[in-house]
């Protein structure tokens, strides 16, 4: 049987699961981006 209390959690499982999944890749995509920006100054900087 299902009860209203156990959909909920698994709901709110569910979704802070998303949210870490999202978060991983918003820092991940940040960091990929912030190391570019330091590549390419330092690439320039050496011309």
């Amino acid at each position: 049987m299902d009860y209203p209390e156990n959909t909920g959690v698994s709901k709110w499982k569910a979704w802070l699961k998303k949210l870490g999944i999202a978060g991983f890749l918003f820092f991940f995509l940040k960091g990929m981006a912030w190391l570019a920006v330091f590549f390419f100054a330092g690439k320039c900087a050496m011309q």
